[in-house]
C-alpha cells in the first residue's frame, strides 16, 4: 500500500505551520518518515501526526529537528510559539506572562503546582480529571504541561517560591511509586539556586487562600501580575489594588510555612510512610 501523506494548513495555527516546515525539510533533505524516525527519538506514525498537526512535538524533539536538518535553532524557537498555543485561550495570556517573568510565587492547596510536576503524576492528573480522554489526548496535555517547566532551566530562569499545602503531598497520584517519584523531585526542589519549597503544615488551620490555588509572577520591570484558579477556570488579575490584596495573602501564609529544610525532613516523612 502506497503511503498518501496528510494534508497540511500551514496558515490555520503554529502547530500546523511547525508540522508543515517540519515536511519541507524533511523533504528537501530528502528523508522519508522512516529515515528521520531512524535519527530521532519518535516513532514514524507520530512524526506524520506532527506534520499534519494532529499532534504536538514532546519537549526535546524539537532540538532534535534542528541537530538533524541544522537549521540553528528554528524548530526550538518555533517550539516556544506551539506549546503556548495548545493551552486553552483564557490560559495563554497567563503563560506569556509566565515566560518573561523574573520572581513566580505560587499557593498550591491539593495538588503540587504544574512547575514541578513530574510526567507520571501530571499523566495520573489528567486521566482522572477526564476518564474519557484517549492516550493521545492525555499525552497532548503532559507534553504541554512540561513544556512550561523549560523556563526554569538556564540562566535566565526565574525565581520560584512555592508555599505547599500539606494536602498536596498527602493525597496520593497515580499511586505508591509515582507519587514516591514526586515528592522526591519535590526536596530535590526544596532550596536550590532559583527555587524555594515551604510546606503549610495542616495544624495551621484556616487562611485566606484556602481553597484554590494563587501564582503571582513579577517582571522585570516590577509589573505583578495575579492568577487564581478553580477546577476549570481561571482568573488573571492586574489591577493593582486587587494584586498588592493577594501579594499580602501569601505573604502572611508563608510566615507561618515551615524553613525550606523543614520542609524537606517533613515531605520525607511522608515519602517513607508510602507502602512498598
Amino acid at each position: 500500500m502506497t503511503f498518501e501523506p496528510g494534508e497540511l494548513t500551514p496558515d490555520r495555527s503554529a502547530r500546523h505551520f511547525y508540522g508543515a516546515d517540519l515536511r519541507r525539510h524533511r523533504m528537501n533533505a530528502d528523508f522519508s518518515l522512516a529515515a528521520l524516525a531512524g535519527e530521532v527519538p519518535c516513532s514514524k506514525s507520530q512524526l506524520a501526526r506532527i506534520e499534519t498537526a494532529e499532534s504536538i512535538p514532546p519537549p526535546g524533539l524539537s532540538e532534535e529537528f534542528d541537530r538533524v536538518f541544522d537549521t540553528d535553532g528554528h524548530f526550538t524557537r518555533l517550539y516556544g510559539l506551539v506549546s503556548r498555543e495548545i493551552h486553552p485561550e483564557q490560559y495563554r495570556r497567563r503563560m506569556e506572562i509566565e515566560s518573561r517573568a523574573r520572581t513566580i510565587r505560587e499557593y498550591a492547596g491539593l495538588l503540587v503546582p504544574g512547575l514541578l510536576q513530574t510526567r507520571d503524576y501530571a499523566q495520573a492528573l489528567f486521566r482522572a480529571t477526564n476518564p474519557k480522554a484517549t492516550e493521545e489526548d492525555v499525552q497532548q496535555k503532559v507534553a504541554a504541561r512540561l513544556s512550561r517547566q523549560r523556563l526554569l532551566i538556564g540562566d535566565n530562569a526565574p525565581d520560584v517560591s512555592v508555599v505547599l499545602d500539606e494536602a498536596a503531598i498527602r493525597r496520593s497520584l497515580g499511586g505508591p511509586a509515582v507519587m514516591r517519584a514526586q515528592l522526591s523531585a519535590l526536596i530535590d526542589a526544596v532550596n536550590t539556586a532559583t527555587s524555594v519549597v515551604q510546606l503549610l503544615p495542616f495544624n495551621h488551620g484556616e487562611h485566606a487562600l484556602l481553597g484554590g490555588t494563587l501564582t503571582l509572577m513579577t517582571l522585570k520591570d516590577g509589573a505583578t501580575f495575579a492568577y487564581e484558579e478553580s477546577i476549570d477556570s481561571g482568573t488573571l488579575m492586574e489591577d493593582r489594588e486587587r494584586v498588592n490584596a493577594r501579594l499580602h495573602a501569601y505573604d502572611l501564609l508563608r510566615s507561618h510555612a515551615l524553613s525550606p529544610s523543614e520542609t524537606a525532613t517533613f515531605i520525607r516523612s511522608v515519602m517513607e510512610a508510602l507502602p512498598a
